[in-house]
């Protein structure tokens, strides 16, 4: 599947757990919102996703990804050690500068 630069970097960045990499996808100010939490800022998305990588160890294969103006959506199967893995998750993104402004994982 082809996907654009940014897209394809969040991607990879999280299926080799690479937590310093994966913040270089956001914005300094960017949120995420995951299991009912939010997280403001690189540090904090930081330590979100070297928690999440350490107690999932999630890998993500996309399967559909829409960009409308900034909003982009990425359908992907996520299988790691969570019950229930594989489960399909939607990432709603919406885009600034080149980047991840805002996330939010759904099911």
């Amino acid at each position: 599947m082809e996907l654009p630069q940014l897209i394809a970097q969040f991607v990879e960045t999280q299926n080799t757990y690479d937590s310093e990499a994966y913040v270089t996808c956001f914005t300094e100010t960017a949120t995420v919102h995951d299991e009912g939490k939010t997280y403001t800022g690189k540090v904090e998305i930081r330590q979100w996703i070297e928690h999440a990588n350490e107690q999932y160890k999630s890998f993500m294969q996309p399967l559909k990804y829409e960009e409308t103006g900034s909003n982009g959506l990425l359908t992907a199967e996520v299988s790691g050690t969570f019950p229930g893995s594989p489960i399909v998750l939607q990432f709603h993104m919406v885009l600034k500068y080149d980047l991840i402004d805002s996330l939010k994982v759904t099911g």
